[in-house]
């Protein structure tokens, strides 16, 4: 089935600001809560949010075959489970009612009143219900830095991490979309000079720039998904915030990985773009260093250039962004990602999501943690409106924004944005 959806040339009859990182030729898929304090599922065209549940039962979706209740739910697993066909129909036909040249909502005012919705008029919410995620470690610049750091130059990267899609399972339950604050997290640390660790709040929070992927139901147990293939396995994409506690992490981290440094929040932007969204920004990634093994071994360009960058918001003054990056600087792609993720026959479902890993890309600016771009501490990152941060401060806000642009059209992700409170107290 042809994306139609994609047409460059395509205009809409609603109101979209310059610049928007929604045109008609996005469509991204979310939840959210309505003025009537119904959670359905929706889209997104400039400021407009777009209840698909309404759309459905008004009939526009005539013809693709959908249930009833498809789009009533709270959260779009089932949607995703309906695979790739489904997805396309969809965003074709909506693409459709909204072109310019459509009338048939366009000038129908009683239900244009029950399907659009200003952004003010609605709560958005966690785009699906994260059954497993999965953490990749897959920016061999942030791998070397974090080793650096952490290791020395001798033992910087590992001997694994050039053969090998790197990763952890973590926690689902602390996933949150943009918007909910974070506390600071407690827990184990190990102070410089001393034999024993102490307990108390980290000092060391910091962001992690990302961006991850949801996948639908894929594979039965036992059966791996081939590299060449797994794109036919991912709905979309969201940015990714996945916050650390570097102090926590320092200490606990051998011989098993990430824990508590990691799993008490990590912020995800609530529109999902769909990976036919960004079909035209395709390109190539790093050149393998060295001979990966047959079932990693991709072709053609299996990642996307997208531009990204955070900024640090400290309460009530201006922003500044630290860091501006690309998604294309993963050494490691997606289909690779999956592809090991399940050579051992690991089954992936509707609604895992799967995090990059922190994305730094090859100078200090392009660095995707306040670990890196402060080097530890030894660097402050000074701010717009007098101060430095080291790490990120209680009552700071973390903004990560990213979106791909050419010469036709603008295709974002808006933003997740998330501000770090003090440590919980009962």
């Amino acid at each position: 089935m042809t994306i139609t959806a994609n047409d460059p040339k395509r205009k809409t009859w609603l109101d979209v600001p310059k610049d928007s990182d929604f045109p008609i030729q996005n469509i991204p898929f979310g939840v959210f809560l309505t003025r009537d304090d119904i959670i359905t599922i929706g889209t997104r065209i400039g400021d407009y949010a777009i209840d698909l549940g309404a759309l459905h039962q008004l009939g526009y979706f005539e013809g693709i075959p959908l249930t009833d209740d498809i789009f009533l739910q709270d959260t779009l697993n089932d949607f995703i489970a309906d695979g790739r066909k489904t997805w396309r129909a969809v965003r074709n036909r909506i693409a459709e009612i909204f072109d310019e040249k459509n009338s048939s909502l366009k000038n129908n005012d009683e239900h244009r009143r029950i399907v659009l919705f200003t952004l003010d008029e609605i709560e958005m919410q966690l785009p699906v219900q994260v059954g497993d995620y999965t953490d990749f470690y897959s920016s061999k610049e942030h791998a070397t830095n974090v080793g650096e750091l952490f290791r020395g130059k001798e033992e910087a990267l590992l001997p694994n991490w050039l053969h090998v899609p790197v990763a952890y399972h973590g926690r689902s339950s602390s996933i949150i979309p943009s918007g909910i604050p974070v506390h600071r997290p407690k827990g184990q640390k190990k102070p410089k000079g001393s034999d024993d660790p102490i307990f108390g709040p980290s000092r060391l929070v910091d962001f992690e720039l990302e961006m991850a992927f949801i996948t639908t139901a894929a594979n039965p147990l036992g059966e791996p998904i081939a590299v060449e293939d797994a794109e036919e396995y991912i709905f979309g994409m969201v940015l990714f915030n996945d916050w650390s506690a570097r102090d926590i992490q320092k200490w606990e981290y051998i011989p098993l990985g990430p824990f508590l440094a990691k799993n008490f929040a990590s912020s995800v932007s609530p529109w999902i773009v769909t990976l036919d969204a960004l079909e035209p920004f395709r390109t190539e990634g790093p050149k393998p260093v060295k001979k990966q093994l047959p079932y990693l071994q991709s072709k053609g360009k299996k990642t996307f250039d997208i531009d990204l960058e955070v900024a640090i918001q400290p309460e009530g003054k201006e922003e500044t962004v630290v860091s501006k990056s690309n998604f294309k600087y993963l050494y490691w792609n997606m289909s690779q990602q999956l592809a090991h993720h399940t050579i051992n026959g690991c089954p992936v479902n509707s609604g895992d999501m799967m995090g990059s890993g922190t994305i730094s890309g090859p100078d200090e600016s392009s660095f995707g943690s306040m670990l890196e771009l402060s080097w530890n501490g030894e660097k402050p990152i000074k701010l717009k409106e007098g101060g430095d941060r080291k790490f990120i401060n209680d009552n700071d806000t973390v903004i990560i924004r990213g979106h791909c642009e050419n010469k036709n059209v603008r295709i974002g992700f808006g933003e997740v944005s998330t501000k770090l409170l003090p440590i919980y107290k009962a």
